[in-house]
């Protein structure tokens, strides 16, 4: 079958202006910040932007684009009208919200999400389906000697993109199992490939590490604990042998998060302070906070006030100081909602359910409605504070309105949190 030369956007590339791709690409990641967006953009997407291999954006870049530039459409940047599933066209206006991706918990979710990660002999991330925009990418599995170039990384790092967009908004017990066997493709090309360079070998170690932790997470949301950390561990060691100190970082900081939520604290604090050291030679003060938050987490678990205040207190100066070019693109969850759901952790897990429930509330307030897993965690992780906190009329409405928001959303760590609340509230706790 004969393939479609992609079109140059030349609309878009004239509204760069004399910007490098990588100074339009933070400006968009910027923009995508001051209304609560996620994107996950850099010089590359700036490039097949530009070089028309992206015709249309996702709903994520398209909001980002139309805020960029007030009064354009969509046409006047350069792409192509939207296409829906099933092959008809559908207008959305400008501004208009995506429509839903999946509305239930049924057969039918999971057969959607099962095309989202299909596999026909490459494996193929098929998110099209899902309303996430963009052609199908296809992680080529290796026979025989292999060349490993720019296409396989890329898609290593467009499956990166499109898990953590899925989980963002859908959490992750739909998601784990079938986001499996691009991970073992990625790996499988690092084992068998021949590289055409030394980047594109750097780029895949990093690509294969983040899909490793992007899987681990998802094991991590869904209480797979014991298959999360074999995750991170395959994260960690392949960071270790391409010598990226960003990629340990991360690692660490995931293991952190996943031995405070097992119990094992002194752990939690021994992996936050691994990630920060691993972190200081990056720019990224924002990298910084989170991990001294896991540190906090730990100390608390442990019961050791002190120590906690200290290193919230260290998370707080690194946070004041701002995002920066450096933080890493998968830091992108990483904002004021957060760090308040974070340092509520702390506070519950001293036991002080009011100052818990405070800032768990502020998380609550500050979120994104668009974030809809995020936002039903932090009023579940608010449900059980007020309960704890003896305030059960309010604890009981926050329940209600976690349960209202589910649909759609399946995480592990929000149905236990809600049956935490539901023990307490009953006096069963």
């Amino acid at each position: 079958m004969a393939m479609s030369r992609a079109v140059p956007n030349l609309a878009f590339r004239r509204l760069r202006g004399q910007h490098s791709p990588a100074e339009f690409a933070a400006a968009v990641r910027r923009a995508a910040r001051e209304i609560g967006e996620q994107v996950a953009c850099d010089a590359r997407y700036i490039g097949r932007v530009e070089a028309g291999e992206i015709r249309c954006p996702n709903y994520a870049y398209e909001r980002v684009f139309l805020h960029m530039f007030p009064g354009l459409s969509l046409s006047d940047l350069g792409f192509s009208a939207r296409e829906t599933v099933r092959g008809r066209r559908q207008a959305v206006p400008a501004g208009a919200a995506p429509p839903a991706a999946i509305t239930t918990r049924n057969d039918e979710e999971s057969d959607v999400l099962r095309r989202a990660f299909m596999t026909s002999g490459s494996a193929t991330l098929a998110a099209a389906s899902l309303g996430l925009g963009g052609p199908a990418v296809a992680i080529p599995s290796p026979r025989g000697t292999h060349r490993i170039g720019e296409t396989e990384v890329r898609a290593v790092e467009d499956a990166v993109r499109r898990i953590r967009l899925l989980d963002d908004r859908h959490g992750a017990d739909g998601l784990y199992k079938v986001a499996a066997q691009p991970l073992r493709t990625a790996y499988a090309l690092l084992d068998a490939g021949t590289m055409t360079r030394r980047s594109t070998e750097d780029r895949l170690h990093a690509g294969a590490g983040e899909l490793s932790l992007s899987v681990g997470w998802l094991a991590h949301d869904s209480g797979r604990h014991e298959d999360a950390r074999s995750h991170y561990a395959e994260a960690l060691a392949t960071a270790r042998v391409a010598g990226n100190a960003a990629l340990e970082a991360h690692a660490f900081c995931n293991t952190s998060f996943l031995a405070r939520d097992t119990g094992r604290h002194r752990e939690a604090v021994r992996a936050a302070q691994a990630g920060l050291r691993a972190a200081q030679p990056l720019d990224s003060a924002r990298l910084l906070s989170l991990l001294s938050l896991r540190e906090a987490g730990g100390w608390a678990g442990l019961g050791d006030r002190s120590a906690c205040e200290q290193a919230l207190g260290r998370a707080h100066q690194h946070f004041e100081r701002g995002p920066a070019e450096g933080d890493p693109e998968w830091m992108s969850f990483f904002g004021e909602p957060e760090r308040e759901a974070l340092e509520a952790g702390c506070w519950s897990a001293l036991g002080e359910w009011g100052r818990a429930a405070r800032h768990a509330h502020r998380a609550v307030v500050l979120q994104n409605p668009h974030f809809a897993r995020n936002l039903a965690l932090y009023r579940a992780h608010l449900a059980k504070d007020l309960a704890h906190a003896g305030r059960r009329d309010e604890a009981a409405a926050e329940a209600r309105r976690v349960v209202d928001s589910l649909d759609g959303i399946a995480s592990a760590r929000i149905r236990d949190l809600l049956s935490e609340t539901s023990r307490v509230l009953a006096g069963t706790y």
